[in-house]
């Protein structure tokens, strides 16, 4: 093969994958897409860098991404360095006053201005703000059920109420907006939400095509542990009837989709976070990754 060959060959490959992405461009111009940020896909920088460029390409490309995110990892190092030990009932953080204040310093002003700062080495697109600001999250104290029981953990909140009109705001600018996972009360109690749930909750108050969550797991296996085999798409239904059996780390993520689904969102995903561009594989590409939750049978 000579190196213009070569060279025609490759350019053929580009232009195959650029038209394999022609219907899903047509699909998606104009559609807002929520995008749960977390696990090793926050961790490790190529990943990171590729998520900031993925959503850049779907800002240009016409679509409306919004990022929300959590940070998990990142307030236990905190919590550490400070010295405030961490502790976790029924697999929820046990968030005192003293370590709420670091919640909030670790999403909102560490994490959540890390991911704007990446995107907008690609151009001033990102927007940071937390659920707290303008009433985007209204919370109640949540409790954790143990053998039954309800306990107290703290400023734990299970959200009531969403407010999408800054983010609405933002997105008819042309910006991206990144939310971190903290809610307010109505007495403006600041509390730790679960990200998964507020992805969710802003999905359908948006009114959005795509629910993606992003996981350290190739998407819902259909026998863990017995199988590593992926279910590929799902109904509501099928999700819901499956969702006792599955892991502590699956069930929100789960339930995400499910909600979104339930609550209109026509599409919601559980993708691998460490794959890197995952989110474009899922959008623009015939086959798709992960797994695809349906309000009901067949594509939506």
């Amino acid at each position: 093969m000579t190196v213009i060959e070569g060279r025609v060959e490759a350019a053929s490959a580009k232009a195959a994958t650029l038209i394999e992405a022609l219907p899903w461009l047509n699909r998606f111009h104009g559609q807002t897409v929520v995008i749960k940020y977390g696990g090793h896909a926050m961790a490790d920088e190529a990943l990171r860098l590729a998520f900031a460029q993925d959503l850049v390409f779907l800002r240009y490309a016409g679509l409306r991404p919004v990022v929300v995110h959590g940070g998990g990892p990142q307030i236990t190092e905190q919590l550490d360095r400070l010295g405030v030990e961490s502790a976790f009932t029924a697999g929820l953080r046990v968030t005192t006053p003293e370590a709420m204040e670091v919640v909030r310093m670790v999403l909102s002003g560490k994490v959540n201005k890390d991911i704007v700062g990446l995107i907008n080495r690609h151009g001033p697109f990102a927007m940071g703000i937390s659920g707290e600001d303008a009433g985007t999250f209204t919370a109640v104290r949540k409790a954790a059920i143990v053998d039954g029981e309800p306990v107290d953990i703290g400023l734990v909140g299970d959200i009531v109420a969403t407010n999408p009109g800054a983010i609405e705001a933002l997105l008819a600018d042309g910006r991206i907006p990144v939310i971190s996972s903290v809610a307010a009360g109505e007495d403006g109690q600041p509390y730790n939400v679960n990200a998964d749930t507020a992805a969710a909750a802003l999905a359908v108050a948006l009114g959005a095509a795509k629910l993606v969550v992003l996981t350290d797991v190739a998407g819902l296996y259909r026998d863990w542990p017995s199988s590593t085999e992926v279910i590929s798409e799902l109904t509501a239904a099928d999700l819901e009837q499956l969702l006792p059996g599955l892991s502590a780390g699956m069930i929100p993520k789960m339930e995400a989709c499910l909600t979104a689904v339930r609550g209109g969102v026509p599409q919601a995903h559980v993708l691998d976070g460490r794959l890197s561009h995952a989110i474009l594989l899922e959008i623009f590409t015939d086959a798709g990754i992960g797994t695809m939750v349906l309000p009901q049978g067949g594509q939506s």
